[in-house]
């Protein structure tokens, strides 16, 4: 298989699922202080929603945009954020946000949102892509939508 995502109608997955994503939205409505409460809310555990919350995504209109919110671990090096960055608009991302940290024993944490609707590859195609990076040592999608 080529893509590690599948769109499946909502009928054949068991119903926590959904309620995953239920949890998501109450925490992004501030209808619930803490993920405990949101899960509760839902009808499901904090186990379970701590443990499908990256894998699960309601579909969305394709006319909109879709946003990613992406994590990496960089060395400490001149021009690996200048890299980052290039790949990224080489591949018609547009950077909404980016956040970097002080640099800590050679390593930069990255956080970045992203819009990907005119986006040229796949989203697990751009993850390989920013591995194979010399200065990334880390990359993780914490967000689609």
């Amino acid at each position: 298989m080529k893509s590690d995502y599948l769109i499946v109608h909502k009928k054949i997955l068991p119903d926590y699922l959904e309620k995953v994503i239920e949890a998501r939205n109450i925490l992004a409505r501030h209808e619930a202080p803490t993920v405990t409460e949101a899960a509760k809310k839902a009808g499901i555990s904090r186990n379970t929603y701590y443990k499908y919350k990256d894998f699960v995504f309601e579909q969305t209109d394709r006319d909109s945009s879709r946003n990613a919110v992406i994590s990496l671990i960089l060395k400490d090096e001149s021009g690996a954020l200048s890299s980052l960055l290039n790949t990224l608009s080489g591949l018609d991302t547009s950077i909404l946000t980016i956040s970097q940290s002080v640099p800590i024993a050679g390593k930069a944490n990255i956080l970045i949102s992203l819009d990907i609707s005119h986006m040229a590859c796949s989203v697990e195609e751009m993850t390989e892509l920013l591995k194979q990076l010399p200065a990334v040592k880390n990359v993780h999608i914490d967000a689609i939508e």
